[in-house]
């Protein structure tokens, strides 16, 4: 999953669990006014009630207190005034078949779930009743008692968190959808750096990267810039490296190949002419001897032709001396030679290859020498097909395909760790190019990239 849709997510299970904490807070709150707003009217109702008592007493003074209990006249438009919806007050003690007198208690809402109400009143309980004296000082003036309706209460904490809940809906909507612009506008660089990493596996090590007004990505940035700034230059110390050894071994290679023709080449024909003699002085006179000449000339042949082989397999490829075209020609026809009915060999040359020499073109035949050997003598290949390719244009780069119908396994081709393969990678990265080794059609495709800069 990408990061912004983590973030999102996570953020959005942020704002749930908030929503959450605030419903139940709200509840909690809601049913808790309740409590309050009963002892608020009761405070009201026995404060309004004790004037009352203390106006009616001054004013009939000849009268018996008790005969102003109830106070006279308490049930008024105006008490019901200080009465909060939902509340029921009673007088204490109460006149005979007297009823509670109770606020407004319509319009007050819809009527509550039956699940909120068995739950509210399971969890936070029932409201308590509130009861107030009339009058400290007399408390033979009575009692105002106030209790809220378990209805009313029920419907107002219901609407009371209905209200709040849209409210905090409407604002967890706008908190994540602001937070999800804000957080996909801040990883937004994050693509460039990911874009720049896949470059530098592609082999573009020196990707500039824009500039990053966070201080993390900027951070992020300047280290993966760092970064392919140091492969680079090791890869480029590298490739030196490889030349460098690899001119080495081009040197040691012709220094044996020359100790091996003066050396051996001499003393293989001083061997045979020596043979010759002795077979032809031996024709008359011991057969057997003769024989035992003629074998030894045979051999000294069966050598020379082997070490021939080997010579020219030491000897610089003629690719730096003929051109890669026509070396690339010679080396298809002389196994096609050599190989008469072995698979059929198929060259494809595209692009103008002459003025391709040097290194680039030793380079070259040598892959070409090295994947038809493996695709002729590792493999039950009916068909092989090499393919030169150059390539102008930005890519200005020389590829080497040879593909083959024998049925081999890439992967461990991948794997293998053997010289003809490991030395034409160290060719190929010298020069800073790749080969790749893919499963084709029938066979195995071995395509090296070389560029023509180097």
């Amino acid at each position: 999953m990408r990061l912004v849709f983590q973030l999102v997510a996570r953020l959005l299970i942020v704002v749930i669990l908030c929503l959450m904490a605030a419903t139940v807070w709200a509840t909690i709150d809601a049913y808790r006014s309740v409590d309050r707003a009963t002892a608020a009217s009761a405070d009201r109702v026995a404060e309004a009630l004790q004037a009352l008592y203390w106006r009616e007493l001054l004013l009939r003074s000849s009268r018996m207190r008790e005969h102003l209990i109830p106070a006279p006249a308490w049930r008024t438009t105006e008490t019901m005034k200080l009465i909060s919806p939902g509340i029921c007050v009673q007088f204490e003690p109460k006149a005979p078949f007297e009823k509670p007198l109770c606020g407004q208690s319509q319009g007050l809402g819809k009527a509550a779930p039956t699940w909120f109400a068995t739950a509210v009143q399971t969890l936070l309980g029932s409201h308590a009743a509130v009861a107030r004296p009339v009058s400290a000082r007399a408390t033979a003036a009575g009692i105002v008692a106030a209790k809220a309706d378990p209805d009313a209460a029920i419907r107002l904490a219901w609407g009371h968190i209905l209200d709040n809940i849209g409210v905090a809906l409407l604002m967890a909507t706008a908190i994540a959808l602001l937070a999800s612009l804000a957080i996909a506008h801040t990883l937004a660089p994050a693509r460039s750096i990911v874009a720049a990493l896949q470059r530098m596996a592609r082999g573009q090590y020196r990707t500039p990267l824009p500039r990053f007004h966070s201080v993390e990505l900027a951070m992020i940035g300047q280290a993966v810039s760092e970064l392919g700034d140091r492969l680079a230059q090791a890869m480029e110390e590298r490739a030196a490296l490889t030349r460098r050894l690899l001119e080495i071994r081009d040197d040691e290679r012709r220094t044996l190949a020359r100790e091996l023709h003066d050396e051996f080449g001499q003393n293989l024909t001083a061997i045979l002419a020596f043979a010759n003699a002795i077979e032809s002085g031996a024709q008359t006179h011991d057969k057997g001897v003769a024989d035992d000449a003629r074998m030894i000339s045979q051999a000294a042949l069966r050598i020379m032709a082997c070490l021939r082989d080997t010579l020219n397999r030491l000897r610089h490829p003629p690719a730096e001396e003929l051109g890669l075209e026509a070396s690339l020609i010679s080396l298809v026809d002389s196994w096609r030679t050599q190989h008469a009915a072995r698979p059929m060999i198929q060259l494809d040359l595209q692009g103008d290859l002459a003025d391709v020499r040097g290194t680039v073109a030793a380079t070259a035949y040598r892959v070409a020498q090295e994947c038809l050997t493996n695709a002729l003598r590792h493999s039950a290949a009916q068909q092989v097909v090499l393919r030169i390719e150059r390539r102008s244009g930005e890519q200005n780069a020389l590829l080497i395909r040879v593909e083959d119908d024998g049925g081999g396994d890439a992967t461990s081709m991948q794997q293998s760790a053997g010289f003809g393969l490991t030395g034409i990678r160290e060719r190929v990265a010298a020069l800073g190019g790749s080969l790749l080794i893919a499963r084709a059609t029938r066979g195995v495709s071995v395509a090296a990239t070389i560029p023509l800069a180097a």
